[in-house]
């Protein structure tokens, strides 16, 4: 059966396109959090969080904290701005929740502080506050920056990839914590399915919004890299012996 729409009246396609775009928009905002619920649940669950990189809220930090930075000097669609400062505070919470399981099963009592200034413990401090000393110096020195060098376009549009090419790197982290255990176990693979689908989507947005070039082709590196973890999860459920001869 044939469907003629064109006795639709043009506001009503107005007020639909309308909302199909609030809703994408919503989607942008608050969707990048969505995959990091059920790794959240898990780590609460078990009281574990070995299977989940710290580095991939570090790698989330630093490429919203720089996306917001090439905002100023390059104004983009307002969800991508607030879908950074949502995912900024999520990673900050992801953080405090693994410091907590981590400290509950810490065997040694050194200290590891920020403030030491120690290479071989960057990211591995025993408290909270010291992330949030690191996240609020890389803001410092970057706004102070960013102060300096807006009116630089060459300043501006390095800024905008270093942002989307850290946030490609997204996945990185988590792909190589995996090789290092030859095993997924302690991963949500749903955090990954999400990430997967949800980079689908946001590549899609960036193409369909005219998003500056950096977004999109970044976006694309990212989805390889995710579909390279799902790999990860059907090789190692495969070859389970390669877990046990890393573990002898």
């Amino acid at each position: 059966m044939n469907m003629n729409f064109n006795h639709i009246p043009v506001s009503a396609v107005g007020f639909i396109q309308s909302v199909v775009k609030w809703i994408a928009s919503g989607a942008m905002v608050f969707g990048g959090v969505i995959p990091y619920i059920p790794q959240y649940r898990d780590i609460k669950r078990t009281e574990n969080s070995e299977g989940f990189s710290t580095y991939v809220c570090l790698v989330l930090l630093v490429a919203n904290m720089l996306r917001i930075f090439f905002w100023f000097g390059r104004h983009f669609e307002l969800p991508l701005l607030l879908q950074s400062i949502i995912m900024i505070i999520t990673m900050m919470a992801m953080l405090k929740l693994c410091v907590k399981v981590q400290s509950s099963h810490e065997l040694s009592t050194r200290r590891r502080a920020f403030i030491d200034f120690d290479s071989r413990f960057f990211w591995k401090w025993n408290r909270f506050s010291d992330y949030v000393q690191a996240v609020l110096l890389f803001a410092a020195f970057g706004s102070y920056l960013n102060y300096v060098f807006l009116d630089y376009a060459v300043f501006v549009e390095t800024i905008g990839f270093l942002a989307v090419f850290a946030e490609a790197m997204l996945g990185a982290p988590q792909f190589y914590r995996n090789y290092q255990n030859q095993s997924t176990v302690g991963m949500s693979v749903q955090m990954v399915a999400m990430w997967t689908s949800g980079d689908i989507f946001k590549s899609t947005y960036f193409v369909a919004n005219k998003a500056p070039v950096q977004f999109w082709i970044c976006g694309i590196m990212q989805v390889c890299l995710d579909i390279a973890i799902l790999f990860q999860v059907w090789y190692y459920s495969k070859h389970p012996h390669t877990t046990r001869k890393a573990a002898l």
